[in-house]
């Protein structure tokens, strides 16, 4: 499997939820999937932006962002090396209660499925923290 997406409902307004996923330095505070998150550029989160991502039992990675629609509140980046790119999917939408998240990881390229299926457990421990995180995150301060 090179695909993983984790679904979350959370009770907070899609606007909040938003700008918190985009305030991508502060992930460290609410899910422990991410030690430290640095922009490598100024200014809000935008298409092109790029951030080095440190997290547990991995290398650190820099991230560009590759597609990014604030109307449409969401974000794609991608990071690899020769062989495998890694495109992390990040949307929210209008839901029942509040919002919706969808988070997906995607691995492509030559290398990608051996590295999705090494790291499938790991993988899904990661989606499912930062989507619990951000719903535990958002519902505390509504």
């Amino acid at each position: 499997m090179a695909d993983f997406e984790f679904v979350v409902d959370i009770a907070a307004p899609p606007q909040r939820v938003w700008e918190t996923l985009i305030d991508v330095e502060r992930w460290p505070e609410w899910t422990r999937s991410v030690i430290s998150i640095t922009r490598l550029d100024t200014g809000p989160l935008a298409l092109g932006s790029r951030a080095r991502v440190v997290q547990p039992k991995l290398i650190p990675t820099v991230w560009k962002v590759t597609e990014f629609d604030g109307q449409a509140r969401l974000f794609t980046w991608q990071t690899g090396r020769p062989g495998v790119k890694v495109i992390g999917g990040h949307r929210v939408e209008s839901g029942e209660y509040g919002s919706r998240v969808r988070l997906t990881l995607t691995y492509r390229g030559l290398l990608g499925v051996l590295m999705a299926h090494q790291l499938k457990e790991l993988n899904w421990k990661y989606i499912t923290m930062e989507a619990q995180g951000l719903k535990a995150r958002c519902e505390r301060n509504t």
